[in-house]
């Protein structure tokens, strides 16, 4: 018997010697969620197999252990070909595998294998990362927004944030979802008002599924410009206990599973705790620079019957940084200070069968952002900044879809958020980018507002190969008292079995930070921002586990808020180059235009074989135009930007992978020296905004992976180099006062990381 990962055929002794597991799972109708009974289910390259029953749940055992692909099939449906399905000794691998209902019907027509899912209401911008994928990527470091940024539609920045910049757009555009409920921010040590951070909270091991929207998503997403993350968490074990221990370079954790409820249910369960400060202070280095973190989350599940589900979240963090003035000199820090940050999140999401055509996802859930923040000015020791939000949010959200026939369904649903914020903030005198006086300013409000969401999506199919959504959403924002009307459209047409034409256009509306917002009475009054997509895309399967995506598009911006003291600078894009909303802007006008465009393409190769990866390229322009009328290029403008990503198994124990990016230099507005001097602070060059562009940027990652399979036991190490030929990445240029010069900040050097990960 032969499996994936095994260059011969192994004989029954082999079997004997070789460890084994179990794969579970259950097969379910991707449209209403409802089981699918006897679906057939096959392990490619090997003689093992089962079918679903009544409910569609599925178990092989006796699995040796390694890496499979796993086929569905079933008369009716498209088949689906699942790959990196790692058996492990004496474990559980469970999977949800959801199928589509084929309506391709022509003669001489040979159905692919399913490698590749595709979303009907979704047909554009979208791609899927499976847990392992995310886990193994060199240069991801198990977060979930690193792997993401070798994508063509993220611009290259900085190695040392994972702040995604999704076509032109700024960090504050995104938003993430863990199981039908809503996550403000997904990263540790998070810039306040924005979605990026420096690495992320979720436990990758807990993921089953990723879908990343990079543009003309759907109508039952709302209130963000760019991007959507949306992220399903699998089931723990419902059979028996299940624990790991981990250790990295960043720090350490636990996790664990079992059953409940008599096995109607089941936990995850999962802690983690950073040691780089414990590090500097076992070796006694006389500083307090290094950053100290920590996170935890879990998940409940409880089958009330077989139609009726409860699924229980919980995430949190805390983050804390607090370089003393010393150690400020010491790293040619401009500040230091205190940084205690607190995340949480936690909810309850309702999955109801209602029929054999529709179902409902009813999520409750609270979540709530602390900052406790003061930074000194290391020269003067001036107290800049002092930081203390407390920002809450209740949340209602519901989904219901209904196939009202073959051709035919519906998706809609209501959302409901009740904010409660509260700002104590004090920010002093200080000088703005062009070395003028700002007053200083005392934020001190709380602030409770509502927003309310509804949309509906139509999705039909006319003829066989046409599928269309057309659908629309209305949001209102009790604080400034407006609706918003958000229409949007969506095709796909079929042009032969392996060939699709895709499109999207709409309308995509943000409300701003309340963070920004609350500065000034007036800014109520501020029309939100609002941005208009266009996407037009060629997918092509060139073998059935290779797949081509061409997409071009053109996003057009609106009514983003501008000081009109600064006019001839971008306000939102200070979230990147000055540290967040941390400076007076009292008056505000949404006079703000911008616009991106551009051309991707795409080549991804699934694990069917020893071989995996993907390749993009990119070239785009992303501009704005402040309150001056002048157009300019943004700060994230790369042009252009190309990547290669890929790995080799071959066997069971060894995986090698690597990853090289190549990007264009961004734009940078360079330094008026001689008023820099004057005022031994950083001054920018009024008359050269963005004129000047850093190094290009290029970089790669390696990675090894080794897999110890014992009887009962399973180890897996790591070994990963960031950056491994050392190149100096410019992040970004500053003013060293201590120097009184301009300097320069470098991306990541040379980087060696470790894992290990005892499973038990």
């Amino acid at each position: 018997m032969a499996n994936l990962g095994h260059p011969k055929c192994a004989n029954s002794e082999t079997e004997r010697i070789v460890p084994q597991g179990t794969i579970k799972g259950r097969v379910v109708d991707a449209e209403t969620k409802n089981p699918l009974p006897g679906a057939s289910i096959i392990l490619l390259d090997t003689k093992r197999g089962t079918m679903a029953d009544t409910e569609g749940n599925f178990v092989i055992g006796g699995v040796p252990v390694g890496g499979y692909t796993v086929k569905f099939t079933l008369l009716g449906y498209e088949p689906l070909s699942q790959t990196d399905i790692i058996v492990r000794s004496n474990r559980t691998t469970f999977l949800e595998a959801e199928l589509t209902v084929s309506v391709l019907e022509l003669k001489g027509v040979t159905v692919t294998s399913g490698f590749f899912s595709r979303t009907e209401e979704q047909p554009t911008s979208v791609i899927n990362f499976s847990s392992e994928e995310i886990r193994r990527a060199p240069g991801s470091a198990g977060d979930v927004s690193r792997i993401i940024l070798g994508l063509p539609s993220l611009a290259k920045v900085n190695d040392q944030s994972n702040d995604l910049i999704v076509r032109g757009g700024s960090p504050i555009e995104n938003a993430f979802y863990i199981d039908n409920i809503e996550i403000p921010n997904i990263n540790h040590f998070p810039t306040q008002g924005a979605s990026g951070g420096a690495i992320g909270v979720v436990n990758v091991d807990f993921i089953q599924d990723v879908n990343f929207h990079t543009g003309g998503f759907s109508a039952k997403y709302g209130d963000k410009l760019s991007s959507v993350m949306d992220i399903i968490l699998r089931e723990g074990n419902r059979s028996e206990f299940d624990g790991q221990l981990d250790l990295n370079f960043a720090g350490f954790g636990g996790q664990a599973e079992g059953p409940m409820f008599n096995r109607k249910g089941s936990w995850l369960l999962s802690v983690r705790r950073s040691f780089l400060d414990l590090l500097v202070d076992a070796i006694n280095t006389g500083t307090d620079v290094a950053p100290r973190y920590g996170d935890f989350q879990g998940k409940t599940v409880y089958d009330i019957n077989a139609n009726h589900k409860l699924i229980g979240l919980i995430i949190g963090s805390d983050d804390h940084n607090s370089p003393d003035k010393a150690s400020a000199v010491d790293n040619d820090m401009i500040v230091y200070g205190n940084q205690n940050i607190y995340e949480n999140t936690a909810g309850i999401d309702w999955r109801a069968l209602w029929s054999k055509n529709g179902y409902s996802n009813t999520s409750i859930s609270y979540a709530s952002s602390k900052f406790n923040e003061d930074y000194y000015e290391t020269s003067t020791d001036l107290h800049l900044l002092q930081n203390r939000s407390w920002e809450q949010a209740y949340q209602l959200r519901n989904l219901n879809y209904f196939r009202l026939s073959q051709r035919n369904s519906i998706e809609c649903g209501v959302e409901f958020k009740h904010l409660i914020t509260d700002y104590r903030n004090f920010y002093a005198v200080y000088t703005d980018a062009f070395g003028d006086t700002v007053p200083s300013f005392v934020l001190d409000d709380e602030i409770t507002a509502n927003k309310m969401g509804i949309f509906v999506d139509y999705i039909a199919k006319p003829f066989t190969r046409l599928t269309t959504t057309l659908g629309v959403r209305g949001d209102y924002f009790s604080y400034s008292k407006k609706w918003n009307i958000s229409p949007r459209l969506a095709f796909s047409y079929q042009i032969t079995n392996r060939t699709w034409v895709t499109g999207s256009t709409g309308l995509y509306y943000q409300n701003l930070p309340l963070i920004l917002l609350s500065q000034n009475e007036e800014n109520r009054n501020l029309k939100d921002p609002v941005a208009v997509h266009y996407i037009l895309g060629i997918e092509h399967l060139i073998t059935e586990n290779t797949k081509f995506t061409l997409e071009v598009y053109q996003k057009d911006y609106s009514h983003f808020p501008v000081d009109p003291t600064q006019p001839a600078l971008f306000l939102i894009d200070e979230i990147y180059y000055r540290y967040g909303f941390f400076f007076n802007h009292q008056n505000l006008l949404d006079k703000g235009k911008a616009f991106s465009r551009g051309v991707e393409v795409t080549i991804q190769k699934k694990l069917a074989e020893r071989f995996y990866g993907l390749t993009s390229a990119s070239y785009f322009r992303t501009r704005y135009q402040g309150s001056d009328g002048i157009w300019r290029d943004r700060v994230f403008d790369n042009r252009f930007i190309f990547s290669i990503e890929g790995g080799y198994k071959p066997n069971r124990k060894w995986e090698f992978s690597l990853r090289w990016i190549y990007a264009g230099g961004p734009p940078y507005t360079p330094f008026d020296l001689q008023k820099s001097k004057e005022i031994n602070r950083e001054v920018l060059d009024e008359n050269r905004i963005n004129q000047s562009r850093y190094p290009d940027y290029h970089s790669l990652n390696v990675r090894f992976d080794r897999r110890f399979n014992f009887k009962k036991t399973n180890l897996i190490f790591y070994f990963s180099i960031w950056n491994a030929y050392n190149r100096k990445n410019i992040a970004s240029y500053f003013w060293n006062e201590k120097k009184q010069k301009q300097d320069v900040i470098y991306q990541w050097s040379f980087l060696p990381i470790f894992g290990l990960e005892y499973e038990f």
